[in-house]
């Protein structure tokens, strides 16, 4: 089940869940931590299964109606069974954006490709490493 977790940020499982997503930086985590506990603007949702937490997608929508994804982990035990992109689905049917944009790394832009965004490398100033923006062009029915 998919529901909005913001205020259980402080879970042990939810936090390691986290903590992979900030690629294990404890002051990323702390400052994504508080994001989510903070900010009504940065939603933080799970996936729950069979009692546990599958995954976990943090995001935002900003003014131009961009959905921005800042966090996605999935747990090691669940992963190639869907649950990245049924997170990146019901996050994009939650806030319906005209647009999805995520910025990663090589591993997460071989995901996002995989599901259809389309993806442009590029290097990071400040750190000198390759990092990758993800972008997704929602299609409107209009019928």
């Amino acid at each position: 089940m998919f529901k909005p977790i913001n205020k259980r940020v402080n879970e042990p499982a939810i936090r390691e869940l986290l903590e992979c997503a900030v690629l294990f930086d404890p002051d990323a985590l702390e400052t994504a931590a508080c994001l989510y506990r903070e900010e009504d603007t940065y939603k933080l949702y799970g996936y729950e299964e069979e009692g546990g937490i599958a995954g976990i997608i943090g995001f935002r929508v900003n003014t131009s109606d961009t959905l921005e994804i800042e966090h996605l982990a999935v747990h090691p035990e669940q992963r190639m069974k869907g649950f990245g992109r049924a997170l990146v689905l019901l996050a994009l049917t939650e806030a319906g954006p005209e647009r999805v944009e995520a910025l990663t790394d090589e591993e997460g832009a071989d995901f996002f490709r995989s599901i259809g965004f389309q993806i442009t490398g590029f290097q990071d100033e400040a750190s000198g490493e390759e990092r990758f923006r993800c972008i997704y062009e929602v299609e409107n029915d209009e019928d």
